[in-house]
């Protein structure tokens, strides 16, 4: 059913499907309905009066979830067959399929950019796929149970998951970590919809309700009663102004929301960058600049305010600075072939010893004032010594992951160019 948000105007009902329907989307141009079935088709429908419908076949079991490129150029579907297949919406013809789910694949979506798509199955993983390479590049499992549906948030850096057991997670794609993981259901939630400003999720669940998460704050804001029995999808509007709830009781209840005292067209105008794709290889959605998983923040340190420790900073000689917003920067004085050959020359020798000698002579002065025993400045020397070793060993880390990104990209450059010259000779 296709209906206009005018009360005079009538609904339209498409009938075509030799069973029931799973799924349905609009294609990003409104020119479009994609629909999938447990009859085993995906079906694309021109949505005026007459109702006409073209059929893609291809699964070999029920289909679960149709899903829209943002470019509206191709479409995702997930089956009970276990795969995961791209078409071409243009020319209603399969381009490929994925294999690596081995159980019911439940939901598929594509990144707001395209390059990415994000699937679940019964199989308890929700997997990321690389749309250039047809390969998958991640994987999250969740023992606890299986996720529902998937989806990306509008800047494609995180993925939600609703699950059987009660809970909504979200994922970081970038750093491969659980970001926020709620239990505020009492059933399976079977739904989530992002808000387009990214701030919000929106969760449908088997409890019979809807619940409104503050994304930013972490916590739950709105518990949202109105279906007599379980709620089985929700979605935002495109402006976030409102969303709909569909339910086992047969209704889809339209809601307003009260987010309108909030600008978010500056946010949105960010979100649409993350639509447009850039030139190839993409290394920055699987080994990110910023922030990394060597980089996280610096846990706090108690000091003793009893003791008058000396400060030890020093502009000269110069130190390699850790943040949690910048990577491990060399030297101007280290070559990449220091490098290659000996990792610990990430440090420049001479200055790692006055280094050392500053501590050191800082931590004697600090004996003197304060009376400390020698054992316990030996100790405070030992610790220095043990800070030295993990600094060349975090170095040599850095190093290696930077030989895989590098190495990385040049197999990245190496396949484009085979597409290219495939796509040539074709």
């Amino acid at each position: 059913m296709v209906w206009k948000l005018k009360a005079q105007c009538r609904a339209y009902k498409f009938i075509g499907h030799a069973e029931a329907v799973t799924s349905i989307q609009f294609s990003p141009d409104g020119q479009l309905l994609a629909s999938a079935s447990q009859d085993r088709t995906v079906r694309l429908w021109i949505p005026c009066i007459h109702g006409e419908s073209s059929v893609l076949k291809g699964h070999t079991a029920s289909v679960r979830c149709v899903n829209f490129s943002h470019d509206g150029h191709f479409l995702v579907s997930a089956s009970n067959d276990k795969s995961i297949k791209i078409w071409s919406v243009r020319h209603q013809r399969l381009l490929f399929s994925l294999f690596q789910h081995t159980h019911w694949v439940r939901c598929a979506k594509y990144s707001p950019d395209g390059r990415l798509i994000a699937s679940c199955s019964e199989d308890k993983s929700v997997k990321i796929w690389d749309t250039r390479n047809k390969t998958c590049i991640d994987s999250f499992l969740d023992y606890e149970g299986f996720a529902n549906f998937v989806d990306f948030n509008p800047s494609g850096t995180c993925i939600a998951s609703a699950g059987s057991n009660h809970t909504v997670k979200l994922w970081d794609i970038r750093m491969k970590k659980l970001l926020q993981h709620y239990q505020v259901h009492r059933a399976g939630v079977n739904c989530v919809s992002f808000h387009p400003s990214g701030n919000y999720l929106i969760t449908a669940s088997t409890d019979g309700t809807l619940k409104i998460l503050d994304l930013l704050e972490g916590r739950l804001i709105y518990t949202l009663h109105g279906h007599k029995g379980p709620v089985l999808s929700v979605a935002f509007s495109k402006g976030g102004e409102k969303f709909a709830s569909g339910g086992a009781d047969a209704q889809v209840l339209l809601w307003k929301t009260n987010f309108d005292s909030l600008d978010y067209k500056e946010v949105l105008k960010h979100h649409i960058r993350r639509t447009h794709i850039d030139d190839p290889p993409h290394l920055l959605d699987i080994y990110p600049r910023s922030p990394h998983l060597h980089d996280e923040k610096l846990q706090s340190v108690e000091v003793n305010p009893t003791f008058d420790v000396t400060n030890t900073q020093t502009l000269d000689p110069p130190v390699i600075e850790i943040s949690s917003s910048s990577s491990f920067s060399t030297p101007d004085d280290v070559s990449s072939e220091d490098l290659q050959h000996s990792p610990a020359s990430v440090l420049p020798r001479s200055s790692k010893r006055k280094t050392e000698n500053e501590v050191r002579s800082a931590v004697h002065d600090m004996d003197k004032q304060t009376g400390i025993s020698p054992s316990l400045g030996n100790a405070l020397e030992q610790i220095v010594g043990q800070l030295d070793v993990l600094t060349l060993t975090i170095s040599i880390l850095e190093q290696r992951l930077t030989l895989t990104e590098d190495k990385l990209k040049e197999c990245l450059e190496n396949q484009q160019q085979m597409l290219l010259q495939g796509r040539r000779e074709e």
